[in-house]
């Protein structure tokens, strides 16, 4: 029988399917239900510093909407403050104690210091690691993108000198060169570069002619994104490729670690078909490994990466689509 196991963020796991940030990990018995049924490991819906916020400021808008009314009665009511990342470290740290397997924090922030302060907080709930989040849409026009990505790098870094724990970068796709960025993350001591964050994209209700919000599931397509950045990214980084988006089945997580991915998130394809589901991907995965005769993960990982293969054309190009497909 194949023997699934391998790493992520240099943590071992039995399989390398990893369930993404996402609300399935919000209640404790989902999240033992996930470690039944074969996730390799969970990372946890992200903490996020905005959300943080908002929550406050509700408060402190509730807290002072009659304050004025009943002057007399002002005395009465004790100081009252938010209790920030409180609730969510408290059910981090007691998920971590309910499963076995590991389980990987994620963080979102705003400001520096509080990228720090909850990466440290993160850290001291028992976690396996932590997995940082940096995307924000960028508005500011004076801004180069040299300037943001200068300001991600030194928030890692001011992190990584923060905490011990094992660090994976979450990747967006629209980096100008994601070699480059993937590269400076690993130097700087990224422990898993993670290809790509599934990014939320608005719409438009045009009925109502108003901004709506869907359901953003991905599609098996999807996966042709990650698929061509862990083959370029094998061999450029020491740190472990996970890739992520659109991996519905073992046959997608087969392509990604011949790519050069050493493990997979999957998030979409268990809202369609159910947390059970996670037990299918690791029979397909074991059943194609059988088959074409490979013991260990390890006797495949990068074995179509850009590195290995006779002609990396395809990984490369971007257009000239009639060409590579062959078109008449």
């Amino acid at each position: 029988m194949a023997d699934l196991r391998t790493s992520y963020m240099g943590i071992e796991l039995a399989n390398p399917i990893v369930v993404g940030a996402c609300s399935l990990s919000k209640k404790i018995d989902t999240v033992k239900r996930l470690a039944d049924s074969g996730a390799g490991a969970v990372v946890l819906k992200s903490l996020f510093e905005e959300q943080v916020q908002l929550e406050e400021e509700e408060l402190r808008q509730e807290l002072e909407s009659y304050q004025h009314l009943y002057a007399e009665a002002q005395s009465l009511f004790p100081a009252v403050e938010h209790g920030r990342p409180k609730e969510h470290l408290y059910w981090t740290a007691e998920v971590k104690k309910a499963v076995s397997i590991p389980i990987i924090a994620s963080l979102n922030a705003v400001n520096k210091n509080t990228w720090v302060d909850y990466s440290r907080q993160l850290a001291d709930t028992g976690v396996d690691g932590l997995e940082l989040n940096f995307y924000s849409v960028p508005l500011n026009p004076a801004q180069s993108s040299g300037d943001l990505e200068k300001r991600e790098l030194e928030i890692f870094a001011a992190v990584r000198a923060a905490v011990k724990l094992p660090l994976a970068v979450k990747l967006h796709p629209y980096y100008t060169s994601v070699l480059h960025i993937a590269r400076a993350y690993d130097e700087l001591g990224a422990n898993a570069i993670v290809v790509f964050n599934k990014l939320f994209q608005p719409d438009i209700d045009i009925m109502s002619e108003q901004e709506s919000v869907s359901r953003m599931l991905s599609n098996p397509d999807d996966n042709r994104l990650p698929l061509r950045w862990a083959a370029l990214l094998k061999g450029q980084v020491k740190a472990d490729i996970v890739a992520s988006t659109g991996i519905n089945s073992g046959a997608d997580v087969a392509k990604m670690l011949l790519a050069g991915a050493g493990s997979v998130q999957v998030v979409s394809t268990l809202y369609k078909n159910g947390i059970r589901h996670l037990a299918n991907i690791n029979r397909e995965l074991s059943r194609w490994m059988d088959g074409k005769g490979y013991e260990k993960v390890g006797d495949f990982v990068g074995k179509v990466s850009k590195q290995n293969v006779d002609d990396p054309w395809a990984f490369e190009r971007a257009q000239y689509l009639r060409a590579l497909l062959g078109f008449d």
